[in-house]
């Protein structure tokens, strides 16, 4: 009999995630039967962040994702946390123990670092100054992600002045003084930058809009954004279309989904075949979203 995995997804608004896909791919590459299940606050409003993870446990699953907006909120409930999660201040990844332990990881950081690479090129914001919109758990990923990238300057901005704050102290302390600024006016902070980053729900499927202007959008920066549903946000195409070298979420959905993947089971997916399932899957997506 096949070995058998139950893994999953905790968030909200997540009915168009494409994760399943490559996780149910990856197994099938493994010769491992499995499933991915997703637990969809919007429709199960009656289950906590709590009551998911337990239930999740008592049915055996190796590991679950996390999504908007429970990246910050799970750690307290775990029995650990990765060092480079703990430092980021966010979770997107649990994996359980053979005795029901919980122990959390970031696959941001390294998944985005990863897709900004391949799309943007390893130097694009070494020394440059970068604004980032929104510091949640994505946010707070992503931030950390750019720091390793060399930006000489994030600015930060959220509608929650706190939290981004709260976000550059952090940045501050890890990678020195200097490195990060909390803004309270995104459209004065896009007017000096070389790039503009995306990290909130803001253009995703069910939130739309764009998280700033689009008029301050100019030629010469670069623009990504870590939504993926759709593949390309208003933001993406608006950018594109002015000539700027652009990131969808894509090639950090896949990069993310390898390093998840590997924490769950110990195994290193192909990153290749993970990448043309994904593009599988969104055109299968796609052409639903079309009928």
């Amino acid at each position: 009999m096949s070995e058998r995995r139950l893994v999953g997804l905790i968030g909200t608004n997540i009915g168009k995630s494409l994760s399943p896909f490559l996780h149910e791919d990856a197994f099938a590459a493994a010769g491992v039967i499995g499933h991915y299940h997703l637990m969809d606050v919007s429709v199960l409003q009656d289950r906590r962040l709590k009551d998911l993870l337990a239930a999740a446990r008592t049915a055996g699953f190796a590991g679950v994702n996390v999504t908007q907006p429970f990246k910050e909120a799970v750690i307290p409930l775990l029995d650990a946390v990765a060092v480079e999660a703990r430092e980021i201040g966010a979770v997107n990844t649990v994996v359980f123990d053979r005795n029901g332990g919980t122990t959390g990881h970031n696959t941001d950081c390294s998944g985005f670092r990863q897709a900004f690479i391949e799309a943007l090129g390893e130097h694009a914001a070494r020394d440059q100054a970068v604004l980032l919109l929104g510091s949640g758990g994505a946010g707070r990923a992503v931030a950390f992600a750019l720091m390793s990238l060399g930006v000489a300057t994030l600015k930060v901005f959220d509608q929650d002045a706190v939290r981004a704050t709260g976000l550059c102290a952090d940045l501050v302390a890890r990678f020195g003084a200097g490195r990060c600024e909390a803004v309270s006016d995104p459209e004065a902070a896009a007017a000096s930058v070389a790039g503009i980053v995306n990290a909130t729900p803001v253009g995703m499927a069910g939130n739309p809009g764009v998280p700033l202007p689009l008029h301050l959008v100019r030629p010469t920066q670069f623009v990504a954004d870590v939504i993926y549903t759709p593949i390309d946000t208003e933001l993406v195409l608006a950018a594109r279309g002015k000539g700027c070298r652009t990131m969808n979420g894509g090639g950090m959905c896949v990069h993310q989904a390898v390093d998840a993947f590997r924490h769950f089971t110990g195994w290193t997916p192909d990153v290749d075949r993970m990448r043309r399932r994904f593009e599988t899957a969104l055109a299968e997506r796609e052409a639903r979203d079309k009928r």
